[in-house]
């Protein structure tokens, strides 16, 4: 009896599996064309030829074009729950971050770490993983990326041992919750637009917390010996001085001095009118003016007279030059001697002492690095006016695993570049406020940050009592969400212009655009079509291998693609081929939520990635030799956790 009952349990899935392979429809013209337009996306994404944002317009008006879609269906995306609440998430983390809320979390939890390597790792990475459970990963790494490169220093240990457990830890935290990272979100809505239940807040959080537990415990043990020292190379044991940065940049080698003659055409023109910067390539450090006598009473020959003192200075763009003005320039021998020929100037060599006009208690020099969000990428400094707008002077610009300093004038900046700026420390200062385009590397005795603003505990309350609007099911995720993001406004933790900027718009309209190709894809048959051949090809095997399937899938496909993007293409089939075989889809399509920012292998797959490459000097190859066991440690602890969770 028990044969014959075990007999029949094997027959219907074969059975089940035939009736799927019989009813497989064929190819159409319609499929061609939206595969057409997939591989397009694919390509674009892939070789960055145009910006995802502007691709995924392309695929919505392309979409419309072909009638794929009606128009209501492919601009449906844009006022789909999941782009208002990840919009809604945005502006949460913005305040957040403004109100220095995380910034304070992230010193606390670091400050009782201990001085040996494995200890600080462990403190690193579970902040970072906290944090990033409830707000944007790359924000997280941006606000930590300075203290952690600090508390190295402190340690005398190399940043390059402790950033890559960052950026790891900020992907592993993403999956301890629903709103940690957007994929998460989406196949959470899917779930709910098919009529099943969909996953809640801490739905996430066994998976997650075994996820990272597991990544720090790898971190400690294998993975600590396969991170580079690269302390050697490029000096980065400790945080550097402002003198120090000078020396690496080789700033005292091109210092000069440059008198204004009494018959040079630059007397009675302003700085600006000398064209210092823009045509001739050479930065104004200070200002020395000789010291004006005015006689202030006269008793015969005898006279009285007041003297000022020669302070040097830091000029404006419309400073007027006067004769015998002394200039503390910046710039190669073959530019000063063109700027000197053209305005008849005099040309001295420095002394030791001009080399403080780099760096005093009133100027100073600082690197700052791009994130990815910067509005600062693909365009150059003069196309930026970046000087008069940041009054600041950028003297070098470097890329990540480049060692020469990148041309000034003609660079086109990337996402990683990193920028020697100088001028004001109140100027370098004010760089920190603008997150969204510059990370602020140094921090120097003279360049202490802002006190905290007193909006921290109120931004606490708002984000808890949100959280606790999600646990209790309350409220949806979107309206939850909409309204802590409203009360962040209102209250004050941050401006509504500010909370425009916060708002990564380049995901949001990618998001919008990939959701009716998704829409598309099912609507041609494509979906029902694939998920029907990898049924007969699947079908007889343990579901578990089918989550290791879509698992390895995914991350393969999100080391090139965004995880957003991943996710919209990936989750659909997940979810057709559980209907197909007749299971629950929670654990396959939670499986490809998790898998979509499992992005470890590549610095360029995820933003953390890319935004501590510079700041420990990480080769392409670091991010495979590290990254590739943590996706495979990470593909089995899904494949036999998750049917624990969600059985099928």
């Amino acid at each position: 009896m028990e044969s014959s009952t075990t007999l029949l349990k094997n027959i219907r899935p074969i059975r089940q599996i035939r009736t799927i392979r019989d009813t497989i429809p064929r190819m159409t013209l319609e499929m061609y064309i939206t595969l057409g337009i997939l591989a397009f996306a694919i390509i674009f994404f892939v070789t960055e030829w145009l910006r995802v944002d502007v691709v995924a317009l392309v695929v919505v008006i392309t979409l419309m074009v072909t009638q794929l879609l009606t128009p209501a269906e492919a601009i449906a995306g844009f006022s789909s729950p999941i782009v208002l609440t990840i919009a809604s998430l945005f502006i949460i983390g913005g305040a957040i971050l403004q109100t220095g809320l995380a910034a304070s979390i992230g010193r606390q939890i670091l400050r009782v770490a201990g001085g040996g390597q494995a200890s600080l790792m462990t403190a690193v990475m579970l902040t970072v993983a906290i944090l990033s459970a409830f707000m944007s990963d790359t924000g997280t790494v941006a606000v930590l990326l300075p203290a952690v490169i600090s508390m190295a220093s402190s340690v005398q240990i190399s940043p390059s041992k402790l950033l890559i457990p960052l950026s790891f830890g900020a992907l592993l935290g993403g999956s301890a919750t629903l709103i940690g990272t957007p994929p998460n979100i989406i196949v959470s809505d899917l779930l709910h637009e098919n009529g099943l239940e969909p996953f809640q807040f801490f739905d996430y959080s066994p998976i997650g917390l075994i996820l990272i537990t597991a990544g720090i415990l790898f971190m400690v043990t294998i993975g600590k010996r396969m991170l580079p020292d690269r302390t050697r190379e490029k000096g980065l044991l400790r945080f550097e001085t402002p003198e120090e940065i000078a020396e690496r940049y080789r700033l005292p080698d091109n210092l000069y001095r440059l008198r204004v003659r009494k018959a040079s055409a630059l007397i009675g023109k302003s700085i600006a009118e000398g064209d210092f910067g823009a045509k001739f390539n050479v930065n104004i450090l200070e200002l020395r003016r000789k010291p004006e006598v005015r006689t202030m009473m006269q008793l015969g020959e005898t006279k009285l007279v007041w003297q000022t003192g020669a302070k040097g200075m830091k000029p404006s763009p419309e400073t007027t030059l006067q004769r015998d003005d002394l200039l503390i320039v910046q710039g190669t021998a073959t530019d000063m001697a063109h700027l000197a020929a053209s305005w008849n100037l005099g040309v001295q060599p420095a002394k030791p002492a001009d080399e403080k006009a780099i760096s005093n208690e009133e100027i100073g020099i600082a690197e700052v690095l791009l994130p990815q969000r910067s509005r600062l990428m693909g365009k150059t400094l003069p196309e930026l006016s970046f000087g008069r707008i940041y009054k600041l002077t950028v003297l070098g610009i470097q890329r990540p695993g480049g060692k020469e300093n990148l041309p000034l004038k003609t660079t086109r900046l990337r996402f990683g570049d990193t920028l020697l700026v100088q001028g004001s420390w109140e100027n370098i200062l004010n760089l920190r406020q603008k997150r969204r385009d510059f990370v602020v590397m140094g921090h120097p005795e003279e360049m202490q940050g802002p006190t905290q603003r007193d909006k921290a505990p109120l931004a606490g309350i708002i984000l808890l009592g949100m959280l606790l609007m999600m646990v209790g099911e309350f409220m949806p995720l979107t309206t939850s969400s909409m309204l802590a993001a409203l009360l962040m406004i209102l209250t004050g933790c941050l401006t509504i212009d500010e909370a425009y900027s916060v708002i990564d718009w380049k995901s949001i309209v990618l998001v919008a655009g990939m959701l009716p190709m998704s829409a598309a894809l099912s609507k041609v048959g494509l979906i029902d079509l694939l998920a029907s051949n990898l049924t007969v090809m699947l079908g007889s095997l343990n579901p578990i291998w089918i989550i290791g399937g879509l698992f390895l899938t995914t991350s393969v496909f999100t080391q090139v693609l965004s995880n957003t993007a991943t996710a919209v293409l990936i989750a659909p089939l997940a979810l057709a081929i559980g209907q197909n075989l007749g299971i629950q889809p929670h654990a396959l399509l939670m499986s490809v939520a998790i898998a979509a920012s499992m992005a470890f292998a590549s610095p360029v797959a995820s933003p953390v990635n890319t935004l501590v490459m510079g700041a420990g000097n990480y080769r392409f190859s670091d991010y495979i030799k590290v990254g590739t066991p943590m996706i495979l440690i990470s593909m089995v602890i899904t494949m036999f956790v998750l049917p624990l969770l969600f059985p099928f």
